[in-house]
């Protein structure tokens, strides 16, 4: 398996949820904290991007910030490809607990002569549990120029590999790796699975 970034996006307001969902514990551990223990396995370059760096000191990964603050995902993932020493990341939000590596794995072994590889699920994409090459740096910077946040206007200017449910479920039948925290409902959800040992 050639070697991969890993980048983690961080910079949500977790408004509906009313905390930093990033810093949410579950099983006694922060959230960020075990996504990171995870991501350490696939990569030697991890990164988080966020604009409050100082929470995030003590995980002994690589934090940068927004280049273009208020962009939302799509300018977090542009910051990430850009600090990233890989030609390709695998991007994840700060709030999925339950990412199966051997998902990953097979996601990067995908990788090679593609700019996108990303899962779709019932006709939905998962654009936050995706690996992206540098080849899409130009293709978001055009489109962050002119006022798009839309990661899936991404996709008709580059090369992806659309990982079919199919494929998915070989590896993840219960779909849990795109299991993200919006809502105090969802936090509550979350800790149950954890509980109950969901790759935790």
């Amino acid at each position: 398996m050639f070697t991969v970034s890993a980048v983690v996006l961080a910079g949500g307001q977790s408004s509906r949820l009313g905390m930093d969902k990033s810093l949410v514990t579950v099983n006694g551990r922060p959230l960020i904290e075990q996504i990171v223990a995870k991501l350490v396995t696939l990569s030697d370059d991890v990164i988080i991007v966020t604009n409050s760096t100082g929470k995030y000191d003590y995980l002994e990964v690589r934090l940068v910030s927004d280049i273009y603050p208020g962009k939302g995902a799509l300018g977090g993932i542009y910051s990430g490809l850009k600090a990233a020493t890989n030609t390709y990341s695998l991007v994840v939000a700060c709030d999925m607990p339950f990412l199966d590596l051997n998902l990953l794995r097979y996601m990067i072994l995908l990788a090679p002569g593609h700019d996108v590889v990303i899962p779709r699920i019932e006709g939905l994409t998962e654009p936050l549990h995706a690996i992206y090459s540098k080849g899409c740096l130009e293709p978001i910077g055009r489109l962050l120029a002119r006022g798009g946040l839309k990661i899936i206007d991404l996709f008709p200017e580059v090369r992806v590999r659309y990982v079919g449910e199919d494929e998915v479920d070989i590896f993840d039948p219960q779909h849990l790796s795109f299991f993200n925290v919006n809502t105090p409902e969802d936090l509550e959800v979350m800790r149950k699975l954890a509980k109950r040992g969901k790759r935790n």
